[in-house]
This record gives C-alpha cells, structure tokens and sequence, in this order.
C-alpha cells in the first residue's frame, strides 16, 4: 500500500527547509523499498510548526511539526507512515487544538492538496459559487454581495457592493476587475498564503466579480516579492482556462472572462488603488487625485472594480451559500470572518481566520499563546505600519470595523505584531516616520516633507511633543492618500498611550 505524506510548498516552509525535508523522505523510503506519493501543498497557516508535514492514515491525518532533514530517520524508525508517535508528532492535523477551534471558510483548503490540482479543487466544492453566477444575471449576484455585507479585507472597510454596483451602472463596453495583491504591511501574510494555497478560489471570485460588473477582463498586481504565489498563480490561470472555467464562452454561457497577472515593482504606496492603477499602466507609482473615483474611470480611464485578494476569496461562499448566510457569521456591520495573522513575539505566530467579534485578548490568548519570550505584551499593532498600538487595557476590544473605529485605530489587513516589554515606543514612533519618508511617493508635500521632519523631531532627547501633534494634524489634513494621513495614527497612539517612552531619555533599538 502506497503511503501518502502531505509536505507544504509555500514560501515560509520552503525557507524553513522543506524541501530538503521532502527530498529526504523520497530517498529515505526508496532506501527502505517503501512506496510513498509525497503531495507538495500550501500552508494550513500554523507557521509555529512549519515546515508541517501530514501523513495519511485510516484515523485521519497525522501531523509532525517543525520538521527539519534531520528528523527524518528518527521519524521512519518511529513508523510515521504508520501515523507513529515521535517527539514531534501533533496528533491529529484536525485535532490540533490552533486549527480546531478556528472557523475557516476562505482556507479551508488550504494545505488539503497539491493548490494547482483543479479536480481536487473541485472536489472540495469550488467553483460552486461560480456554477450559480452562471445562472444569474449582473444584478442579482451584486444583490447577493450587498446581503451579504462584504466589506473590503484591505484596509479601509468600504462595503463591496457598493464599489460592484458602481461598476455595473457605468455606461462603458470595456470594465477591469484589479485584483489588489500588493500585500505589502509588516505582518501580513493571508494573501500569500491563499495565493500560495488555493488560488483557483481567488480565480473564482475574480470571475464571479467580471459576471457582476459585466467586465470581461482582470488583473492581478502581484507583489514582487512572491516569486512561489506567482509561479502557482500562472499555472493556476492556465489550467482553469484549459478547464472552460477562464476565456471564451465560460462552460457554455456564452460568457467571457480572462485573466492576466501583472508583477508590480516593489512599491510600498502601490498598494494604494491609484498609485497602483497608474504601476499597472506602465507609469511611475503615484497617487490620482481622486475624484474620479476607480470605479467610473480607473484603468487606461475605463470603469475599474478593485477589491483586494481576501475580499474577492470571500465571494465564492456567498454566491454558493447565499448573502444571508454570510451576514449571520460576525456581528454588526462587520459580518463573515476575518483571517487575523499573528506575529512579532507571539508563541505561536500563524493565520486566525474566525468571525469578527471575537476580542483581542482572546485571539492573543487562546491562539497565539502569549509571547515566545515569556516577557509580558506591552503593546500590539493591527493593521501594518500605519495602524495604531495598543496598550493591554484595551486588548478587550472585540475585533470588529466599528470597535476599532471608536479608538482611532483600525484593523486594517488583520496583520496583529506583538511587542514585547523591552520595547520603546519612541523609537517604534519615529519608526513611523521614516517609513512614510521611504516609501512615500513622493507626491504631496505634507507627506514627503512631513515625514522626514517628524522622525528628526523624535530622535531628539527630548522631543517637541506639541509639534509633533501641530505636524501630524497637517499631515492628516493635507496628505494626498492613507499614505501620509495614516503615518500620524501610530505616533498619536503611542504618545497617547505610553507617554513615559517620550520622556528624555537615552533611545533603544527599535524591536
């Protein structure tokens, strides 16, 4: 009987070994005379146990963490084909208690087979969401996102449909559906991993959103720092066209929807929509004026739907299972999941995706384990370098848009990086600053001038704190995009709330 070991492929596991891991299994099993069918698949996410590899076995998957080439012997004399017990073994893959007490519905296939198998994608229901905007005309499937209460994963929280019925209403023959997949904030990494994982359900969405729109063509801006989401990516798009499922006449509907990826150039502010329009058109990235919005005149000036990858991965469920179903997951206006990512000195840093409404201490808790130093939290970030930081008084906060709004901050790409007691918020503050003065574009002069002036005033002894507010309320009024009225959310919040790290004193290095 041929065993099968299940070895992921995505770009974290690659860098922890794990292809070194696969190939000594290979040799150790042909050395044994042993039949093996090793699938190379995307992450589950648990990132603290990569590289994670499964084996099947008639109780279910067995999983063995942080396995390096040098367990391997240990693991074979261990019988793991078996499912055996090694120092390493996680029990269970479905019992891990990280992954068990999660709701995934956007990755939930994540890790189960080889990401660029489209019959197993199938298999496990995809394109049933696609199958039933088939039968539905533009209206009713934008109906069905305005039900569902989507709002977009990438930041701002703007309502999907609002921007689907914008493109829709256009008077233009020629529409694009942008796939934003310039996942650039520090600690985030779903959409790498969805990519990475399962990209036939972001093909899915991006074709459910062309039916919707009555765009027949789409792009994804991909980040170039995702050398392995690109390579899945194209073979993806390749076999869903050879499948009917992109192109011409999509399984006879007499539809069409095609689908091109577009390697950005490493920009930071192209993750912003315009600057990122102007990156796709062959320009410098910087940011329109806006108005006109995307939706009316976007890219080469036509009407332009854009939604980042977790917000169109969210569209096929709602098609398959309905708006409604959608809408009773999460709680207020914040309604279906939100996969959170954890890092920074968490003890288990990973993706969380499970509905909104759950607090921020419960998500440190009861998924990330405190911290790996076992040093107290002093503070946490949501939503990149430009989201705000919280003290533990508030980590009762329930993870939703308008909780978050009520403090000022934000929950952005559901990036969550955890810092520890040692660190100094000065320095993380100024830190701000000189990312804004890198990475701005350059544009508006409150923005690139404001930036640099800001990191020079806190690296002082004793900083101007009072100018330090004058400049950013002059930032947040005259920046051009959420560049550089969103550089000020960190600074404010951490003067707001560890004003001793502001006192004079000697600096430490930045965590």
């Amino acid at each position: 009987m041929t065993a099968r070991v299940y070895i992921p492929a995505d770009m974290l596991s690659l860098a922890l070994g794990a292809d070194e891991v696969a190939k000594a299994i290979a040799e150790t099993a042909k050395a044994e005379d042993t039949d093996i069918d090793i699938v190379r698949t995307g992450s589950r996410g648990a990132c603290w146990a990569e590289p994670l590899i499964e084996v099947e076995t008639d109780a279910g998957r067995v999983a063995y963490g942080k396995i390096s080439k040098n367990d391997v012997p240990g693991l074979f004399d261990a019988e793991f084909l078996q499912g055996g017990t090694h120092e390493k073994s996680l029990g269970l893959t479905e019992d891990i208690p990280y992954l068990k007490n999660q709701q995934r519905f956007i990755f939930k296939n994540c890790g189960l087979y080889d990401p660029c198998d489209i019959d197993a994608y199938e298999a496990h229901g995809g394109f049933a969401g696609l199958r039933v905007a088939l039968q539905k005309s533009p209206k009713p499937i934008t109906e069905e996102v305005q039900i569902s209460g989507l709002r977009g994963r990438g930041g701002a929280g703007f309502p999907a449909a609002i921007k689907w019925r914008t493109v829709l209403g256009a008077e233009d023959p020629q529409k694009y559906v942008v796939c934003n997949a310039d996942e650039g904030d520090s600690g985030t990494f779903s959409d790498r991993l969805i990519m990475e994982g399962d990209p036939f359900r972001l093909i899915e969405g991006m074709v459910i959103a062309g039916f919707a729109t009555r765009a027949k063509n789409g792009v994804i801006y991909l980040r170039s720092e995702y050398p392995i989401a690109k390579t899945v990516l194209r073979k993806a798009i390749t076999r869903a066209k050879a499948a009917g499922w992109l192109g011409t006449n999509i399984k006879g509907s007499g539809r069409t929807f095609n689908i091109s990826l577009f390697v950005g150039g490493g920009s930071y502010v192209c993750g912003e929509e315009t600057a990122l329009l102007e990156s796709l058109e062959g320009n410098r990235g910087i940011v329109r004026a806006k108005p006109p919005l995307p939706a009316y005149e976007g890219l080469f000036g036509k009407p332009t739907l854009i939604n980042n990858v977790i917000t169109l991965c969210a569209v096929p469920d709602i098609l398959a299972k309905g708006g409604a179903w959608h809408a009773s997951l999460g709680t207020g206006r914040s309604t279906g999941t939100m996969p959170f990512q954890l890092s920074g000195d968490v003890k288990y840093g990973g993706l969380v995706e499970v509905p909104f409404g759950m607090s921020l201490r419960a998500l440190l808790d009861d998924f990330g384990g405190g911290t790996r130093s076992g040093l107290p939290i002093k503070a946490v970030q949501i939503g990149g370098p430009l989201g705000a930081y919280l003290p533990p008084r508030l980590f009762d906060t329930p993870l939703t848009y308008e909780a978050f709004a009520a403090l000022g901050a934000g929950l952005g790409h559901g990036g969550v990086v955890v810092f520890n007691e040692n660190t100094d918020m000065r320095a993380q503050a100024r830190y701000a600053f000189e990312f804004c003065a890198h990475e701005s574009c350059g544009k508006c002069t409150p923005c690139r001038i404001g930036a640099v002036r800001g990191a020079e005033i806190l690296a002082k002894d004793a900083p101007d704190l009072a100018l330090v507010e004058d400049l950013c309320e002059v930032m947040i009024d005259g920046s051009a995009c959420a560049m550089g009225s969103m550089t000020p959310v960190p600074v404010q919040s951490a003067i707001t709330h560890f004003p001793d790290d502001f006192a004079a004193q000697p600096q430490k290095m930045a965590q």
